[in-house]
């Protein structure tokens, strides 16, 4: 009873203060992945002034007119995350790989022939592409010197002094023997783990889920020179993040009659599920019959999430505690928060284009995304004013440039890019740029293709153990090994 009494007062006055959103909470969904189809991919998704792509009106809704007849296509690719950490010098690796249907969707081309209108054709679109798939896994290890993880429920339960949330955290922390009651101040705490320093700790973090984004596209040009469309985008999330920490220690025994922690094992299990809407604007003019020149908007993202956290604490080799109680374990309800709001940044992209006699081309996007704007709100209060204002200074407008080139040799069509994305932080040190190659192949049997592509990407950031009481980090390398397989048919 007294849990679902916790539940309770946890949703309705410290809502914001339990779930702990991060900086890094807000990024999973403003920073999004170079998904979509094969060609798409394999130029590195350098198609802003390019068009002629399902996944290219991401970018810029022009760019359906760029389809001769009426288009399908759907795509499946192979994710691949590679990990590599080091923790106080201990280095770690970890794979993980799934497959999925990414991007499925088709265009309709309307043709007025009549030439009673200068607005002579009209492109419907609909078209659906994972934007972020979050499947991944995370192991790191290695021998903190200085602080133990005991730290992060002292701090919480320090800060939370005199809060229902409070009681939640005194009776986690304090039925596993972690912490007890300050010995003169009142409604402060103090660590039973023994200091000293060489805690062994070890992280493993498994993701999964994606960002989905249901696009409805309408476009129409002008004498065949001018090109202008409109997306209006439903998104959908759905994201489980299930963590394990562990931490050893031999450190001599609490002098005083405190009990003494060894080992502890602290769980967490996070589901984030929710929807959005956002739009884009988009034009592309016809210089001549080579050079295109594009630009697009992208709205921000208006989320609606929800949160369900469940958490389970476990510790075992405890001295100085009552016999058969070597062994504690604790395990939290659900807890399921208020829907709260997130907006994502907006987006301006400039584009070019240059058509090689119909044989090749050469295309070049630059973007820009000023991560400040992303601001968290619930329904009743802004208790996320803080945040806000630390993302407001923490983080800052970051450029991104796609490069992409394709070639055709009868049925066959060759594809490279390149991609360059800075960091969203004012400093690199928490996330790193990101650098991404591609290459891809493509063969045209008449009324049907059939894309082939691989993408490779890279960036550094540091990975928190835990969120508060302990800022020492594991720095993950993490590398994307993609694949990707179109099959397209005119109909």
């Amino acid at each position: 009873m007294k849990k679902i009494f916790l539940v309770i007062a946890l949703n309705l006055s410290f809502f914001s203060i339990a779930q702990e959103m991060t900086t890094n909470d807000a990024l999973r969904y403003a920073v999004e992945n170079m998904n979509g189809t094969a060609r798409f991919r394999g130029m590195s998704g350098a198609f802003g002034a390019v068009g002629g792509d399902l996944s290219a009106i991401n970018i810029n809704p022009a760019g359906s007119l760029f389809f001769n007849n009426n288009f399908a296509s759907a795509t499946i690719s192979s994710f691949n995350n590679s990990n590599n950490a080091n923790y106080f010098g201990t280095k770690n690796k970890e794979n993980f790989s799934t497959l999925d249907l990414n991007q499925i969707g088709a265009v309709l081309v309307f043709n007025d022939t009549s030439g009673k209108s200068e607005w002579n054709k009209i492109s419907v679109a609909l078209n659906y592409d994972n934007t972020n798939n979050f499947d991944n896994r995370i192991f790191t290890s290695g021998i903190n010197p200085f602080n133990s993880i005991s730290n992060y429920f002292v701090d919480q339960a320090n800060f939370f002094a005199d809060t229902p949330f409070n009681d939640y955290q005194f009776d986690m922390a304090f039925e596993t023997y972690i912490i007890d009651p300050h010995p003169t101040t009142p409604n402060q705490y103090v660590s039973n783990v023994s200091p000293g320093g060489n805690y062994y700790q070890d992280y493993f973090a498994t993701s999964n889920g994606y960002n989905g984004k249901l696009t409805a596209n309408v476009a129409t040009s002008y004498k065949d020179k001018l090109f202008l469309g409109i997306n209006l985008n439903a998104h959908f999330t759905d994201y489980v993040l299930t963590t394990s920490l562990y931490e050893n220690n031999d450190n001599p025994e609490n002098p005083s009659t405190q009990p003494t922690i060894r080992n502890i094992v602290f769980d967490n299990q996070l589901s984030t599920y929710g929807s959005g809407f956002s739009f884009n604007l988009g034009a592309i003019y016809k210089v001549n019959e080579s050079l295109r020149l594009g630009a697009s908007y992208e709205s921000p993202t208006w989320y609606n999430l929800n949160d369900e956290l469940v958490q389970d604490l476990y510790t075992y080799g405890n001295v100085n505690v009552p016999s058969g109680d070597e062994s504690r374990y604790y395990g939290s309800p659900i807890f399921v928060f208020p829907t709260y709001r997130l907006r994502t940044p907006s987006k301006i992209t400039g584009s070019a284009a240059y058509i090689i006699n119909k044989k090749g081309l050469i295309s070049i996007d630059v973007a820009t995304k000023d991560y400040s704007n992303i601001e968290y709100k619930n329904t009743n209060q802004n208790n996320f004013r803080d945040l806000n204002s630390q993302m407001s200074t923490e983080l800052k407008n970051a450029y991104e440039i796609r490069i992409g080139g394709e070639y055709k040799i009868k049925q066959w069509s060759l594809r490279g890019g390149y991609r360059f994305e800075e960091s969203p932080y004012e400093t690199g040190d928490v996330i790193g740029d990101l650098t991404g190659y591609s290459a891809g192949v493509g063969y045209n049997f008449g009324e049907s293709k059939l894309d082939l592509s691989y993408a490779n990407s890279h960036r550094n950031y540091n990975q928190n153990l835990i969120s508060s009481g302990m800022t020492d980090t594991a720095r993950i390398r993490n590398v994307q090994n993609n694949v990707s397989l179109t099959y397209s048919i005119n109909f």
